[in-house]
This record gives structure tokens, C-alpha cells and sequence, in this order.
């Protein structure tokens, strides 16, 4: 049976292994068809691409997850089928990578008035030629001995409201769904029960050009997936899915291609990008 994976990250942004390394494991893994939606960062697709000529069977489709605000928190956008070289997209893109890099230190700053001190220079150096995340400040720590599990850096310390949380600069989901669309992509909504009324949000962007909301995420519960695909019913939406595979902790990471995402939902994202003639559909 075809197996699909449409949430996925590299080095190129917070995961662990490059987007040839990615599209390596996916192909041993049995997949057909995954995107690499690296956060706020394209880099990655071209070599993905290249490294998937290797192994015909599996297709790559260019993505991109956008981080983007509201008032009750962090909203993330997927964009699939995106032309990655849509200089509109690069330049905004490069502008929110610059503030992850502000945003990192201001946090560890915050983690050092808390007695976990970690180095700045020890985070980019983890993060290697990819944007510094999180995921790189809580491995710092990890190593340091402050924390006894990847997950733990979150839930004590680095989480939106935790005590070395900082924001930073983003744009509203509406400007991400609408770059997206200029930038000839399909704007989803990913995981969309990490913020308050998924349904409100839904309401706002679809007349922006939003085609579909995350159903099967991760490790969302029977009753969450049930919940969110009425949802998507509701509003004609495509129900997509994915992992959110980073490679960093895999004795808790669902692993690539096993977040149970149906293979007729890269179908219907394949025949919605051929009909809109989006370019990237022929790669």
C-alpha cells in the first residue's frame, strides 16, 4: 500500500539529517510520496529533488511551513507545489530566519537568568547551515545535562508561556496563505489543534485561498482526527497529514510515513495543483 508523509523537516531548518538523507530514508521506509516543509526555509527542495531522481518510485513535493501569529498563540501554514525560487517568497523567508537568530539569543539570555547556561556558539553550531530553531537550544541543553529528555526542554522551559519562551516576528496567517498563493503553492493549515478555535481560523482564510487543514497529524487521537475532518468536510477542504518528523529524538518521534495519512490525499493535492497548472506539479 502506498504510504504518504506530507509534514516532514531537515537540517536545512530544526531536523537532524539533510534533505538527501531524508529522501533516502523515506524511499528505504517504503514511501510514495512526501513533502519537505522545512520551517521558514526552501533551501532544502532543490537537493531533494536531485536525491529523489535516485529512487523513481518516491515523489517530492516542494513545500514550506510558515510560522505565523495570532492572539491566542502560533498558527503554522504548510505550502505545497511552491515555486521555490519566487524571489517574493526568498526574500520574506530570509527576513524570518533573521529573527529566529534574534529570537535564539534573547532565549538563551533568558535560560542563563534561569542557571542553564548554554553557549551561542555551540547552538549555531548544531544548527549547522540550516535556521536556528528550538530544536537546537534544547539539544544544547540536553548535552549540558540540564534536561534528561529532548521533549523535557520544551515543557519546562522553551514552550510558548514557558519561562524562556520569547516570540518572534511573524506574519499573520493571511499573509502566509496569500505568499503562498503568489507564490503558485497550495496554503494548508498544519496541526490545527495547537491553537484555541481551528473552525474561526478556517472561516477567515478560505476565501484567501486556504485548500486544506492537517487531519492526519502526528499522533492526534481517533476522536482529535474524527473532530477535524468534519471540519474540513464542512468547509470542502482537503484533508492533509504528516509526521512532523525531525529526526532528533526517534525513541518518541512518530517516524516518517507512519502518522497514517491516506495515499488519496497526495492524490487530491497532485489533481488540485494540475488543475490550477501549478509548474512544480511537473517535476
Amino acid at each position: 500500500m502506498p504510504k504518504v508523509d506530507l509534514h516532514i523537516h531537515s537540517s536545512v531548518s530544526d531536523g537532524l539529517y539533510s534533505p538527501a538523507e531524508v529522501v533516502s530514508k523515506a524511499a528505504k521506509a517504503g514511501l510514495t510520496t512526501i513533502s519537505l516543509t522545512d520551517h521558514d526555509n526552501v533551501d532544502g527542495i532543490a537537493p531533494a529533488l536531485e536525491a529523489a531522481a535516485s529512487y523513481p518510485p518516491l515523489r517530492v513535493i516542494p513545500g514550506v511551513e510558515i510560522s505565523t501569529d495570532i492572539p491566542e498563540g502560533e498558527v503554522h501554514i504548510l505550502g505545497y507545489f511552491i515555486d521555490h525560487t519566487n524571489r517574493e517568497l526568498l526574500a520574506a523567508l530570509e527576513k524570518m530566519r533573521d529573527s529566529r537568530i534574534r529570537r535564539a539569543q534573547k532565549m538563551i539570555a533568558k535560560l542563563a537568568e534561569l542557571g542553564l547556561a548554554i553557549d551561542w556558539e555551540r547552538v549555531k553550531e548544531l544548527a549547522g547551515s540550516g535556521s536556528v530553531g528550538r530544536p537546537h537550544i534544547a539539544q544544547a541543553l540536553l548535552e549540558k545535562g540540564y534536561i534528561t529528555t529532548f521533549k523535557e526542554a520544551f515543557t519546562k522551559y522553551i514552550a510558548s508561556g514557558g519561562p524562556a519562551y520569547v516570540p518572534r516576528d511573524k506574519l499573520t496567517p493571511e499573509e502566509a496563505v496569500n505568499m503562498i498563493i503568489r507564490a503558485d503553492g497550495l496554503p494548508v493549515v498544519a496541526h490545527p489543534l495547537t491553537f484555541g478555535d481551528p473552525e474561526a481560523l478556517v472561516k477567515k482564510l478560505i476565501d484567501g485561498g486556504l485548500v486544506g487543514i492537517e487531519v492526519y497529524y502526528k499522533d492526534y487521537t481517533t476522536e482529535e482526527r474524527d473532530r477535524l475532518s468534519r471540519l474540513a468536510e464542512k468547509y470542502g477542504l482537503i484533508k492533509t497529514g504528516g509526521s512532523d518528523y525531525h529526526g532528533l529524538d526517534e525513541s518518541t518521534e512518530v517516524m516518517m510515513g507512519e502518522a497514517g495519512v491516506p495515499p488519496e490525499v497526495a492524490e487530491k493535492l497532485i489533481s488540485l495543483a494540475e488543475q490550477r497548472m501549478l509548474k512544480t506539479t511537473i517535476l
